[in-house]
This record gives structure tokens, sequence and C-alpha cells, in this order.
């Protein structure tokens, strides 16, 4: 996660990065963003959870805190009612 933002109000953003690179140098994909202020609980975990299991199955390792973050956004995600089209 690198973090993005001002002093106090923080935002990450979830990448997939290389283990030689720098904490906040370059990445390989970005993969969604987390606003810990933001007051809606739906709109705090944006994860394209696709992608992540994408990188996962090519050897790719989670953090922690990026491991809850994606499976907050996966229950989310099945929780949501599909619109049906007219």
């Amino acid at each position: 996660m690198q973090r993005l933002g001002r002093r106090n109000k923080p935002c990450y953003r979830i990448v997939v990065a290389d283990t030689r690179t720098k904490r906040q140098g370059t990445y390989l994909e970005n993969v969604g963003t987390y606003d810990p202020i933001a007051q809606d609980r739906a709109k705090q975990v944006k994860v394209l959870v696709e992608r992540v299991h994408a990188w996962v199955a090519k050897g790719a390792q989670m953090s922690d805190s990026v491991r809850q973050l994606v499976k907050r956004a996966t229950k989310e995600a099945a929780a949501k009612p599909v619109a049906a089209k007219a």
C-alpha cells in the first residue's frame, strides 16, 4: 500500500510492487484504493478483486492489511444486489 493524501487525511493506493523497489517507488499495477476517512463504508475500499487474484496466481503475496481489505471488498461485492437489465 502506498500512502497518499496530506497530513491527518490519509488515503492509500493498493498496488502490486516488486520487493526490490522502494516503499513509495514504482509499482507494477494499481489494483485499488482505500480511504479510511470516507463516511460511507462502501466507498472506503475499492479493489479490482479479479486483478488481485490474477497476481496472487502468478506468485504475488499480499500483506496482512491488504488481505483484510480484499476480503472486505469481496464480501461487499457479494452482498451488493445485481441490477437486472430491462
